[in-house]
């Protein structure tokens, strides 16, 4: 009897642990996007007047990149808990795999741009307009708005499927996936603001998955009936 009790509480815990990660990833990352947009000119082959002035605003966006990642892994993890035995092989590699993809490009895009913030503070007058500062921008820009932001459209499509096939969340959740991955896909790398569709796709799942744990029964009430049979 214990240990149903024990197994019920972890089902319900393991879904809000889910939605409180999810929405840690998606506030981190997208003010982390927002302070990176607002600090550092969209143009990839801007000389990097911004370091001179906005060079701090930029570091503290890169320090929340690696908590957004931790909670990133956090929210895969539990999902996969809660998908349990459920869970369809090809997809589960395919939405593991993504996710990982995602999380590596983008922990690369936030070290080249840290990079080149360490680089200038040791030697301000040779990374400022060189070609070494030029290389770096330009693959930082191309790993996560074109790489990075297509792994982040696979991940959409396979947990929308698996959504679909176990009933992860509401189907229009997961149709809704199928949009913002086929915008993420095909966009164009020049589309003011689209890294954000992710993140926000991320929060709206987090949500309902908390909304739908809470109005789950308490483990007290769900294993009293059991309890009093025994009695």
């Amino acid at each position: 009897m214990q240990l149903k009790e024990t197994l019920t509480t972890e089902r319900l815990r393991a879904p809000r642990a889910a939605a409180v990660a999810g929405i840690l990833f998606a506030v981190l990352l997208m003010t982390s996007f927002v302070l990176l947009r607002r600090s550092v000119p969209a143009d990839p082959l801007e000389a990097g007047a911004w370091l001179k002035t906005n060079a701090d605003t930029v570091t503290l966006a890169l320090n929340l990149v690696p908590f957004a990642g931790i909670a990133f892994l956090w929210f895969i993890g539990v999902l996969r808990d809660r998908l349990g035995e459920r869970e369809d092989r090809f997809f589960a590699t395919v939405f593991l795999g993504s996710g990982l993809l995602f999380l590596a490009m983008l922990f690369m895009s936030a070290a080249m741009v840290g990079g080149l913030i360490i680089a200038y503070t040791a030697d301000p007058s040779r990374i400022v307009g060189s070609t070494t500062f030029a290389s770096a921008r330009a693959i930082a820009y191309e790993v996560m708005n074109i790489y990075a932001i297509k792994m982040a459209g696979v991940f959409m499509i396979a947990t929308s499927t698996l959504a679909l096939r176990t009933r992860l969340f509401a189907r229009w959740i997961a149709f809704l996936g199928y949009l913002f991955a086929l915008l993420l896909l095909f966009s164009s790398r020049h589309i003011e603001g689209i890294l954000l569709v992710f993140p926000l796709w991320v929060l709206l799942i987090s949500l309902y998955i908390l909304i739908d744990n809470l109005r789950q029964p308490s483990p007290t009430v769900a294993a009293s009936p059991e309890k009093e049979s025994h009695e």
